[in-house]
């Protein structure tokens, strides 16, 4: 009974005619994003974080959520119809997607990939409401150590499923770790990595990195190489799918919505690994699967609501622990930040409205889409066609306005403007940056962790192992890290991605 009173308030918060605004342009703007290739949801969510300076709470998040499970809806779109994926997840749609609007079906590819991301949001939602609770009630049992571990977990965690040789992986999580560091130590008030400039003694700011690299490295990794938007169909008919087409598209719904569920609570997992993962079973499980590449709806069906899933059940880690498992969900806990909200398992109790409002608007957020994405398909259609370098100005007057606002301050434009460029350089090294984001989030918490553990067991280190469930944490997360090492588990890892 807990769940229904809880959901109740959920969504008597998220049905409020403020926060349903910001829900209808949370999902606006991230099926817009999603349609354009090379605008995805990390970019668009960092440039965003400064005007979430303004908002409740509720209404901040409720739209960034939005954004991004928005995007996996509008990154179909593309890949169908031009075969240009807008986003990661996308990719695998594009395999079969576009092979049907090539024979004339694409309202059913599209309406198939409509209806499978709205049935896997609407079940990953309620898992959410009834699985988050409970994690939250154990995690609020945790100690410092325990958060340590955890926390060191995730990082091992994100190194295993980054995509990339895993050196590049473990490079990344160690750049972010140090950059971390940068600025004067709480306890000690010794200045860290600020070579004598002042402007650094407060450390380097989530917004910056954020929108310099994921922002401005994306903008001129896409200006190196814009491809080719030519839509193979104008206008799409024939969008509602047939009694023939249920039969085949209603078990790969349920199969990628759970895969996704699963593959989504993983650090590194996300969307993308779900897509990946569901268009591989659905191919190994079909009585025909020759005709997947040539236009199976199957291949539409599954890693649609496998990516949508994963995109939402990323949430629960990120609301009950306080840990990001994507680079989307880091910018999400810095928004939390942003607002005076300390990550965790005390959103629940503290701020339940928060909690309950964010999950009741998932489901919200998705019947918006559902309804919106499908008479709206004219529009997305000609969004495609605008030239990028249309784009690109105004994105960067965008990220440059939003910097400077935080804390009004140039240097923050200038050191966005150098993330930028580094952003970039880790494209061209094939080094994702994800991992750097999710270390520098986690970092300082981690290191603070440490010293209460150290603090409370007077200087010894044990208690890292001592602690059954620490302990339990780090075996695991020795574990994963070996078996990444072994030649056969890193050879399969290299040749997912290289599919990929």
């Amino acid at each position: 009974m807990d769940i229904f009173a809880n959901l109740w308030l959920g969504f008597t918060v998220a049905g409020t005619f403020y926060n349903l605004f910001y829900c209808l342009v949370g999902v606006f703007l991230g099926t817009a994003i999603g349609v354009l290739p090379g605008l995805g949801p990390v970019a668009t969510i960092a440039m965003l974080l400064p005007i979430t300076f303004g908002l409740p709470p509720e209404s901040a998040l409720i739209m960034l959520a939005g954004i991004y499970y928005g995007a996996q809806y509008g990154g179909s779109t593309t890949a169908i119809l031009v075969n240009l994926p807008g986003e990661p997840s996308s990719v695998v749609t594009a395999l079969d997607g576009y092979q049907m609007a090539r024979q004339g079906h694409a309202g059913r590819a599209l309406s198939t990939a409509a209806i499978g991301s709205f049935i896997a949001g609407t079940i990953s939602t309620i898992l959410i409401a009834v699985f988050a609770p409970a994690l939250a009630a154990v995690a609020l049992q945790f100690g410092p150590a325990e958060y340590f571990s955890l926390m060191a977990l995730g990082l091992i965690a994100s190194i295993v499923m980054a995509s990339g040789p895993l050196l590049h992986a473990l490079g990344m999580i160690l750049v972010g770790l140090l950059l971390g560091m940068a600025g004067t130590d709480v306890n000690s008030a010794v200045p860290r990595y600020t070579f004598g400039m002042p402007l650094l003694s407060d450390g380097l700011d989530f917004v910056v990195i954020a929108m310099g690299v994921f922002g401005l490295g994306e903008i001129i990794a896409n200006l190196e190489d814009e491809a080719d938007r030519s839509v193979m169909t104008k206008r799409v008919t024939g969008l509602m799918p047939s009694k023939e087409d249920w039969k085949r598209i209603i078990a790969p719904i349920l199969r990628g919505t759970a895969l996704g569920s699963l593959l989504g609570i993983l650090p590194g997992g996300g969307a993308a690994l779900a897509s990946f993962g569901s268009y591989s079973l659905e191919k190994k499980l079909a009585k025909h699967p020759e005709e997947f590449g040539k236009g199976a709806i199957e291949g539409v069906a599954g890693p649609e609501s496998a990516n949508n899933a994963g995109a939402q059940t990323s949430f629960i880690p990120m609301l009950t622990l306080g840990l990001p498992s994507n680079s989307v969900m880091a910018l999400m806990i810095g928004a939390m930040i942003i607002q005076g909200i300390q990550p965790g398992p005390s959103v629940m109790t503290e701020q339940p409205t928060l909690f309950w409002g964010l999950i009741a608007s998932m489901w919200i957020g998705n019947a918006m889409l559902l309804v919106l994405n499908l008479p709206l398909i004219g529009l997305w259609v000609r969004m495609i066609a605008i030239p990028y370098n249309f784009l690109f100005p105004i994105i960067i007057v965008f990220c440059a306005i939003g910097v400077f606002s935080v804390n009004n301050n140039a240097f923050d434009v200038y050191m966005m403007a150098i993330f930028g460029v580094v952003g970039y350089v880790f494209r061209k090294l094939d080094a994702e940056p994800a991992p750097m984001l999710l270390a520098f989030i986690l970092g300082p918490m981690m290191e603070e962790f440490l010293r209460r553990a150290l603090l409370f067991s007077k200087g010894d280190p044990s208690v890292l192992v001592t602690r059954p469930v620490s302990a339990g944490l780090l075996i695991v997360a020795a574990v994963l890290l070996v078996a990444v090492l072994l030649p056969s588990v890193r050879k399969g890892r290299e040749k997912a991605f290289q599919e990929e």
